[in-house]
């Protein structure tokens, strides 16, 4: 899977959502996709797992890497660029996770779901 590039994740996502009623969600989850997948593809040595799932209330994004090192927001210090995707992920997604295993780590974004809303009954 290291070869895995965003837009293919990207076209992975697509496929999952399709068949979802996610319309509201679908510019913000391929956001997520794209900043996860080009970090670990940048910052990580490649993508070692994948996965977008919709759960009941939110839609799940899962990357994993090769890196022990967790993500940083910017601000961390001006000689260091760099930080302003995993502060938009954070901004799209309503929790993010990172996790440490061996051989490197997952992040997990929980983009949340909003129930479908029924549509109005005819005539009114």
């Amino acid at each position: 899977m290291t070869g895995l590039t965003s837009e293919e994740a990207r076209r992975i996502a697509r496929q999952v959502l399709a068949s979802q009623e996610t319309e509201a969600l679908v510019d913000d989850v391929l956001m997520v996709v794209s900043e996860l997948v080009s970090n670990a593809v940048r910052h990580a040595g490649g993508v070692t797992g994948f996965s977008v799932r919709c759960d009941t209330g939110a839609v799940v994004v899962e990357v994993a890497d090769a890196s022990a090192t967790h993500p940083r927001s910017p601000g961390t210090s001006a000689e260091v660029p760099g930080g302003f995707g995993w502060l938009l992920v954070n901004r799209l997604a309503e929790r993010t996770e990172v996790r440490s295993r061996p051989g490197g780590k997952t992040i997990t974004a929980f983009l949340h779901r909003p129930p479908h809303l029924p549509l109005p009954p005819a005539g009114h």
